[in-house]
């Protein structure tokens, strides 16, 4: 299954695919040169559909539990100052997504969208300290009666040139049902109330739409 951000580039890239194909055998006398280059082409096409894949997820709702929005491995667990919106410390748990990750955005708790902000910005790498607040990036604020207000934000990367964001204000969304989707490599920063108990550690894998990231304590 693949999400529907890459409709366009998924079907682009299988009619190119299937032009090189035919073109490399067609011109290519050398068995193993053509062979190699055909597997390359083939390569690419693979690494495009595994990109835009968005494999079903066994949410269980709760409105006790924040989960993953995405995908990735978490990089920083902290208690940080929240310029943008709260304008106080908050609990931060980021996630980093490489390319091979599934870059789909989920909600992470049901509720209420507050606030949902784009910003232009930069394309650090992903991991910067500084990519938080000058990369281009999305701030969205939900509410729910267990927590109040918690923000996440997706993040571009270095490589990413797109962030989607399907949150509108107002809006009362379901935990882990589609938020939008970030293409090409990226991160997503929860910013969470003080004392709320974290439930992963540093370097852990997340998996969005079922890793528990924090309880309600």
């Amino acid at each position: 299954m693949f999400h529907k951000e890459g409709g366009k580039i998924i079907l682009i890239a299988t009619t190119l695919t299937v032009i090189f194909l035919l073109a490399a055998d067609k011109l290519i006398a050398i068995e193993w040169l053509r062979m190699a280059v055909m597997l390359t082409i083939l390569f690419f096409l693979i690494m495009i559909l595994q990109f835009f894949r968005n494999p079903t997820r066994n949410t269980t709702l709760s409105e006790n539990q924040i989960i993953a929005p995405v995908d990735g491995k978490v990089v920083v667990i902290e208690e940080v100052f929240e310029s943008e919106y709260f304008k106080e410390n908050r609990l931060q748990v980021s996630i980093f997504m490489s390319p091979i990750n599934v870059h789909v955005t989920r909600y992470p708790i049901s509720g209420k969208v507050n606030f949902s902000k784009y910003h232009p910005g930069k394309y650090l790498v992903a991991w910067h300290p500084k990519a938080s607040t000058e990369n281009e990036r999305t701030t969205i604020v939900l509410e729910n009666k267990a927590f109040g207000e918690i923000l996440y934000r997706q993040i571009a990367g270095a490589l990413a040139r797109r962030i989607v964001n399907y949150a509108q204000e107002g809006m009362q969304v379901v935990q882990g049902t589609d938020a939008g989707f970030i293409k090409f490599g990226s991160r997503v920063d929860l910013f969470l109330p003080l004392g709320t108990k974290v439930n992963v550690k540093l370097n852990e894998k997340a998996i969005g739409g079922e890793t528990i990231i924090a309880m309600k304590s």
